[in-house]
């Protein structure tokens, strides 16, 4: 009773502290209202209310929220003045809150509500930090110019500013926050956040207790962002970073549950200040005991025998335990055991092991199978695509509407979709919709248009000048749409077929034109392709005039006689009778293969040339005349890759054989005659010609982007008849596989480290350069930089070897030129793949010098 007395005293001084009666005025003075305080608080009815100190809100609405309104009876003092005023308080915006009666006359009541506002930010200044760290922790500290500033605010920016700072390393770091009036604006304030990094806080060294199962080495590999000063973390980060460390601590337990410790955990852990600028982590583990797998038992499976999901899950009874991979080989893997299901249409499937017994080390499971029913695919939409036509894009996918349900056949519809080049092919993601009450499944693939025609310029240096080139590559061109102006882009668009257009020339000594055109669905129906071009290259050389005077100037040279045409040696002169004309074409048919699998594409090709000669050195024996090649070339090849701009898994692998009739054995001419001329010989140009190329591509790392690119390239160049062997379709080896100009008689094969074509082997018999066998075997190791779709950016490094023979009896596959390098790649929608490589070559070239370092460009072609 005691206590209650003192407590209701208590409250009445409180309550004569928030009712004062105060109306004052130069004008008028009236008395203080009395307020009687005592056990039983007398009532009065509130006849007004007004609000000071609040001039940035409304009245009404400040009278709403104390809850208080004209009419109501209320006790003086009592609960509902109380409330009110901690209402205000609780909102936080008010320094200052007191609840005045004014005047009390006939059981009525007249209110003040007083109100001081706290200050508004007028200007934020940072001290200490840097314009990045600034930029980013705008965002994040929630101070904003005009806005109030309460303590909660001032200490919540502080906090995040302490750990944005800790999560860099600095545990030392000293934020305060200071307000000072602003002097221009009433009721405004400057804050001042004023931050002193100190020194950042590494780690001097790291202390493993308890440790028996993995060493200090294997526990340092595992804490990949947590390192001591150590020789091996060389490379790696040493700052100590709280957040970074909770999660190494979480990736130290689970490396043991993969190797069988599933009971392991951190007993304590401690973090010691050794300096100003480092610290001591202690670990203390208790690894428990190595379990092993015993006895697994399906349960719930009528789909497959359990023999059969044994094989899949690839563990077997004595195997230690390992959750993750567990896990994997259920749910995650490729071949994973859900997988399995999914891609027969057990959408729903679901699978959980249990542990039903532990003995000891060993460990019993029960796979807990919930098979469900099979999934129909109910709609298949496309979201995204403003490029080509919906039933171009609808033809390459493996899911329709009607069929089950498969995993497998999403990521192949993934693949095929990246593979068209008209979508960003890292923001192409299914959106699966599974509808369980009716079993089936609505399938949406959201697309991001992106640019794929392309306009390449260059320009080189030819043995007469520089070489101009431009060509026009439209992706999504339309042959049917050829007269509806509507579909007008430069070009009728819409049929995702591809028309090319190149051009080149260096004025009057060298100019070329081709046309080409790929149909990718003849028909529409099948993905069976026809392909088309034509195309016309004419090149001259100069005068015998040019000639004499420079070897006249080269004579001069050496002997100091002769009188010097210097003026004539820089000036070209082009003989229009000295030329090589070609005219070519040629028409292809592709089929996609189901056998071995549905990757398999096979090709077929009718091609004819025809050179033109006169007074030709540079291809001997030829130099007059003209040759037919008439040709037949087919193709089996397998692509799986899953992106064509920067791979990350697949393979390709392409063998062909390019072929000729042998006229030699059918026209019944005595080819071995001296008395033949060669104009005759070569008339009809006969040769068979193999090809094998075979690539590769590993990731490395779990993200997929560290990814290894093996490569292995061969090809020959045979004959028929010993006698006629073809001038033509030889090979020029070494540099960036590029030539000053288009020559349709010759491959030219890159090979880095190496000037252009200097490791193609001399002809004994004619005495020119000229390769009739090559291998090329390359590892590349990519790293992306950029994979924005305005530009894929990504880093390389290789090494490579190959060389090239003249004849397949020199040919001997240790003899390999050595190279490596590193290089970078850019791929531009509008400008295709371009990039730069440096490479060193180890070995001499044909000409018998070391070739070293050389620098080449990539415009498009492979290296």
């Amino acid at each position: 009773m005691q206590y209650k007395t003192l407590f209701s005293f208590s409250m009445l001084f409180i309550f004569s502290q928030l009712l004062v009666a105060q109306t004052t005025t130069e004008k008028d003075t009236t008395s203080l209202p009395v307020i009687e305080y005592s056990n039983s608080a007398p009532k009065y009815e509130i006849a007004g209310i007004k609000v000071t100190g609040a001039s940035n809100y409304e009245d009404f609405v400040l009278i709403g929220f104390s809850g208080l309104a004209v009419g109501d009876v209320v006790s003086v003092p009592g609960d509902a003045i109380t409330n009110a005023v901690k209402r205000f308080w609780k909102q936080g915006l008010f320094s200052d809150v007191k609840i005045l009666a004014d005047k009390i006359k006939d059981g009525k009541i007249w209110l003040t509500i007083a109100l001081k506002q706290r200050p508004r930010i007028s200007e934020i200044n940072y001290i200490g930090l840097k314009k990045n760290e600034i930029q980013e922790l705008e965002l994040r500290v929630g101070l904003v110019k005009g806005n109030q500033i309460t303590p909660n605010i001032s200490d919540r920016a502080k906090k995040v500013i302490e750990k944005y700072l800790e999560e860099k390393g600095f545990l030392n770091v000293l934020v305060n926050v200071y307000q000072r009036n602003d002097p221009n604006k009433a009721g405004y304030v400057i804050v001042d956040i004023n931050v002193d990094k100190k020194l950042k806080t590494k780690i001097h060294k790291l202390y493993y207790i308890g440790n028996k199962a993995l060493s200090h080495i294997q526990i340092n590999k595992v804490m990949k962002k947590t390192n001591d000063n150590n020789w091996r973390n060389f490379f790696r980060t040493k700052k100590f970073v709280r957040e970074e460390y909770e999660k190494d601590k979480i990736a130290l337990i689970d490396k043991y549950n993969e190797i069988g410790y599933r009971d392991a955990y951190i007993v304590s852990d401690s973090v010691v200040k050794f300096d100003d600028k480092s610290v001591d982590v202690y670990i203390t583990i208790n690894e428990g005991k190595k379990y092993y797998y015993r006895n697994i038992k399906w349960i719930g499976n009528t789909i497959y025998p359990y023999q059969y999901l044994n094989t899949v899950l690839g563990i077997k009874k004595g195997d230690v335990y390992n959750h993750k991979n567990l896990m994997a080989r259920l749910q995650t893997d490729d071949d994973a055991v859900s997988k399995l299901y999914q891609n027969r249409g057990y959408l729903f499937f679901n699978v959980d092991p249990v542990e039903v017994r532990v003995d000891n080390d060993s460990i019993d499971f029960e796979m807990r199978m919930y098979e469900g029913k099979p999934a129909t695919i109910n709609e298949v939409g496309i979201q995204g695509n403003t490029r080509v036509y919906d039933h171009v894009v609808r033809r390459e996918l493996r899911t329709k509407p009607g069929q089950l349900y498969s995993q497998e056949d999403i990521m192949r519809s993934l693949r095929e979709l990246a593979q068209m080049g008209h979508f960003d092919p890292e923001k192409i993601k299914p959106d699966i919709q599974p509808d369980p009450e009716n079993g089936t499944v609505d399938i949406t693939y959201d697309l991001e248009t992106k640019g794929s025609d392309q306009i390449n310029f260059s320009a080189g240096w030819g043995s007469t000048g520089v070489v101009g080139s431009i060509g026009l590559k439209f992706s999504n061109f339309a042959i049917q749409n050829l007269f509806k102006p509507d579909t007008y882009r430069i070009v009728p668009q819409g049929e995702g077929q591809t028309l090319t257009l190149n051009g080149s020339t260096s004025g009057q000594s060298y100019s070329s034109v081709s046309l080409s055109f790929l149909e990718p669905w003849l028909g529409g129906k099948r993905p069976n392709s026809l392909s088309a071009s034509i195309y016309y290259s004419t090149q001259s050389t100069v005068s015998d005039r040019y000639s004499a005077n420079y070897s006249n100037y080269i004579n001069s040279m050496y002997t100091g006689y002769g009188s010097s045409t210097s003026s004539s040696l820089y000036q070209t002169e082009i003989d229009p009778n000295k030329y090589m004309r070609t005219l070519g074409a040629s028409i292809g048919y592709g089929k996609r293969l189901n056998w071995p699998d549905d990757y398999f594409v096979f090709q077929g090709e009718l091609s004819y040339q025809l050179f033109m000669l006169s007074q030709w050195y540079y291809l001997p024996p030829l130099t007059d005349g003209k040759y037919n090649n008439f040709s037949v070339n087919l193709t089996l090849s397998r692509n799986s890759i899953d992106n064509p701009i920067y791979t990350r898994s697949g393979s390709s692998f392409s063998l062909g054989l390019k072929i000729t009739p042998p006229y030699s054995s059918l026209n019944g001419k005595n080819y071995a005659s001296t008395t033949m001329t060669n104009a005759e010989r070569y008339k009809w140009l006969e040769y068979h010609k193999w090809t094998f190329t075979g690539k590769t591509y590993t990731p490395l790392t779990p993200d997929n982007k560290l990814v290894l690119m093996s490569r292995a390239m061969f090809s020959y160049l045979g004959q028929f008849n010993k006698n006629v062997r073809s001038p033509f379709e030889t090979f020029v080896m070494g540099g960036d596989g590029m030539s000053s100009y288009t020559t349709y008689g010759t491959d030219y094969i890159a090979m880095r480290g190496y000037s252009n074509g200097s490791l193609t082997p001399t002809d004994p018999t004619l005495g020119t350069p000229m390769g009739y066998l090559y291998d090329k075997f390359t590892m590349e190791l990519h790293y992306p930089l950029s994979l924005e779709q305005s530009a894929t950016i990504y880093a390389l490094t290789f090494v490579e070897a190959g060389n090239c023979f003249n004849k397949i009896s020199d040919y001997n596959p240790f003899n390999l030129k050595r190279t490596a390098g590193i290089g970078v790649r850019i791929f531009l929608p509008m400008f295709g793949m371009m990039g730069i490589d440096w490479g060193y070559g180890f070995d001499k070239d044909n000409t018998g010098k070391l070739s070293g370092s050389q620098f080449h460009f990539v415009l498009g072609q492979e290296l």
